[in-house]
């Protein structure tokens, strides 16, 4: 993949992570700190995107990249979870609150599209051909 588009793609991820920490720092503020277990879920992805985020601006770390699809990957196994099992006790249903539930998990999921896009750009080159 070339270098700019792997810049787009790594800021275009950011961004979208940013989105989810904005997200679950709203939702933080507007009650979802008081339900225990969930609250300072809420809170450490409120806190950890948007730094991850940053950093993921200025560097291609490998690192950065994989903090960045853990905290998207996390984020949408913890709302697939509230509304599956529960999560420390707590169960919603269906894409709530609106729209928020339905804007972080699709930043989420392209979080990791794009992370994921140039691993898979690399595993499925063509192979070499063995004519001359």
């Amino acid at each position: 993949m070339n270098p700019v588009a792997a810049h787009l793609m790594r800021t275009g991820a950011a961004c979208l992570l940013a989105v989810s920490g904005v997200i679950h720092a709203q939702l933080y503020l507007q009650g979802y700190r008081t339900i225990p277990g969930v609250g300072p879920a809420f809170l450490l992805q409120a806190s950890a995107a948007p730094a991850v985020a940053v950093l993921l601006l200025f560097t291609s770390a490998a690192v950065l990249r994989l903090a960045a699809a853990a905290l998207a990957a996390g984020a949408l196994a913890g709302f697939v979870l509230s509304r599956t099992v529960g999560v420390f006790g707590f169960v919603e249903h269906g894409p709530q609150p609106a729209p928020y539930a339905l804007i972080s998990v699709l930043a989420e999921i392209a979080v990791l599209a794009l992370l994921g896009a140039p691993l898979l750009s690399r595993t499925s080159r063509p192979a070499p051909s063995l004519s001359r």
